[in-house]
This record gives C-alpha cells, sequence and structure tokens, in this order.
C-alpha cells in the first residue's frame, strides 16, 4: 500500500486508523460510487470539499457523499460573506491532491476544516486517504480534535413535498 500525506500524518501522530483500499473506476469518483465499492453505509463515507473565501483563503469542508453542500450556512459558520468551490484546475496546487483523492489530513496550506455534525453519529466515518482508491476509516472525535474541525450543519435541508 502506498503511504500518503495523510496516512503518514495520522501515523506519525499515533491516530488510530484503519485504511482501506478499494478498485478505483476512473469515470465513477464520487463518493456514492466509494461507498458501492466499499460496501459501506453512504452515511459514514464523507466527501472533501475545497472552497474559497472572499479573501482567496482556502476552506475545506467535509460532508456525507449523498448530501450537497450549502454555502449560506457554511459561510454563515465561517465567518466569511462569500464562499465559492475552488476551480478543480487549482485542486492539486492548493491541496497536493486530486479530484477523488482529496482528504481533510495532510494539506499543506493553511486553511480550516468544517465537518457536518452527523459524523457524530457514528462511532467511524470514512475520509478520503489521499489517494484515489484509498479510504481511511477513523473516529469522528478523533479527527475532528487532531484537525481542529469546527462542527455545524453545512448541507442543504431536504425539503419533501407530498
Amino acid at each position: 500500500m502506498k503511504k500518503t500525506n495523510a496516512i503518514r500524518e495520522l501515523e506519525i501522530h499515533k491516530i488510530e486508523h484503519i485504511v482501506r483500499e478499494y478498485e478505483v473506476d476512473e469515470e465513477h469518483l464520487d463518493a456514492v460510487s466509494v461507498a458501492l465499492k466499499t460496501n459501506e453505509d453512504i452515511t459514514r463515507v464523507f466527501k472533501t470539499l475545497v472552497l474559497l473565501n472572499e479573501k482567496r483563503e482556502m476552506i475545506v469542508a467535509c460532508i456525507p457523499g449523498m448530501e450537497k453542500l450549502d454555502l449560506k450556512k457554511l459561510a454563515k459558520l465561517s465567518n466569511h460573506k462569500k464562499l465559492e468551490m475552488l476551480p478543480m484546475k487549482d485542486l492539486f496546487s492548493m491541496t497536493g491532491y486530486v479530484r477523488g483523492g482529496c482528504s481533510p489530513i495532510g494539506i499543506k496550506k493553511k486553511h480550516t476544516v468544517f465537518i457536518h455534525k452527523s459524523a457524530l453519529d457514528n462511532k467511524t466515518i470514512l475520509v478520503s486517504g489521499g489517494l484515489r482508491g484509498l479510504q481511511i476509516e477513523i473516529e469522528p472525535q478523533k479527527l475532528i480534535d487532531y484537525l481542529k474541525m469546527v462542527v455545524g450543519d453545512i448541507i442543504e435541508d431536504v425539503n419533501i413535498e407530498f
């Protein structure tokens, strides 16, 4: 198994985790596809999204794989006026990671990390291991403590009408 910055950081800081490998399908890099390939509950598979605030500072958000990020909620929680998704062409230079392999762990540039509160409903969650085909299973509180994550409601509300 290839060691990534994310895995190295967890090992150096002696943070308990499990690395899970899966076969990569370049056409399906989304969190839902990863959950299906790894036979994991999609509510435990968190995707990592990278954004910029109005000052062009990086913000990272981790949300359950089947959910959509609510930019207004995240802007309010992060005390910013405006947030926008980081252009895909800038992902590697800003994070050291590629699409489908972006981990909240091991990003070298200064940033703040947010995670949806539902992470705490699970004994463990899965986040990218920093490479396509790698997932890290970790207790959410250990991840939150290590990355000094801000926990909050940052996903879109589901409105079901009958």
